[in-house]
């Protein structure tokens, strides 16, 4: 299989998204913050036979145009187009993070779109606090005329950013995501949404990380609320994907696997 890379305008803003190759079922995976469709390499690597993996860099993220809100419903328009472009009635989705929460509401408000759905990571309820995780990145730089320059004003941080930064078609050098973006992106994100979370009934797998974000508390309520919903958790964090793959891909292929008998 080839992966290619594509884009398509909305509101004249450009998306881009991977499609990984393969004529199967598409399946349309969605990352979290500061992530892109790249993240999802190791998984394309290991899924089963028959699917497709195509995944979308977010606004504001990877290839993809910075947009002027971050709002959920602009999230979601942005689905909905890249299915429209790619002629989908419907798929499964699967999200990490932000893109587990962008997964279910989307199902819940396009319930028609969606034939089943694998939320990684991503609460039914958070922020409600008021603090902001990703504050810290407001002390990053987001350009610079050259990729040292751009690493070098990271100061310490660099250790962990300096290889994202990408170099732009004018020459100059930029990361694949500006902070300011992300901080909105995140406060935006924050809410409770278990309205969203109970109104799908398609199925549905939550993959839970025991060193993650998901309170067990939660995630036993995520699994108990909604009807035709099951849990698995995975012995690593957050990045479920990066720092389990092979438990992970295990887990999303098995799921896969059950859908067999759902219309496409």
């Amino acid at each position: 299989m080839t992966t290619t890379r594509a884009t398509f305008e909305i509101d004249g803003r450009r998306l881009s998204y991977l499609d990984f190759g393969g004529t199967g079922r598409p399946l349309l995976a969605l990352h979290g913050h500061m992530s892109d469709a790249a993240s999802f390499a190791g998984l394309a690597e290991r899924l089963a036979p028959g699917w497709r993996l195509i995944g979308l860099d977010q606004r504001g993220h990877g290839f993809s145009d910075r947009a002027g809100d971050y709002s959920r419903a602009g999230y979601l328009a942005d689905i909905a187009a890249l299915l429209d472009h790619l002629g989908l009635d419907s798929v499964v989705l699967l999200g990490h993070s932000l893109g587990g929460i962008n997964t279910y509401q989307f199902a819940a408000r396009h319930p028609e779109r969606v034939a089943a759905f694998i939320d990684a990571e991503g609460p039914a309820s958070l922020g409600l606090d008021g603090h902001n995780p990703l504050q810290f990145l407001l002390a990053l730089p987001y350009e610079a005329p050259t990729r040292q320059e751009l690493v070098d004003a990271m100061g310490p941080m660099a250790a962990h950013f300096g290889d994202l930064a990408r170099e732009r078609a004018d020459g100059s050098w930029a990361l694949p995501f500006h902070p300011r973006d992300m901080v909105d992106s995140e406060d935006q994100v924050h809410g409770d949404h278990w309205a969203d979370w109970d109104a799908s009934t398609c199925p549905a797998l939550l993959i839970r990380a025991a060193n993650g974000v998901i309170p067990q508390e939660q995630a036993d309520a995520m699994v108990q609320r909604r009807a035709n919903t099951r849990m698995v958790e995975l012995d690593t964090d957050h990045f479920v994907y990066v720092n389990d793959p092979d438990g992970f891909a295990k887990t999303v292929n098995e799921f896969l696997a059950e859908l067999g008998g759902i219309d496409e």
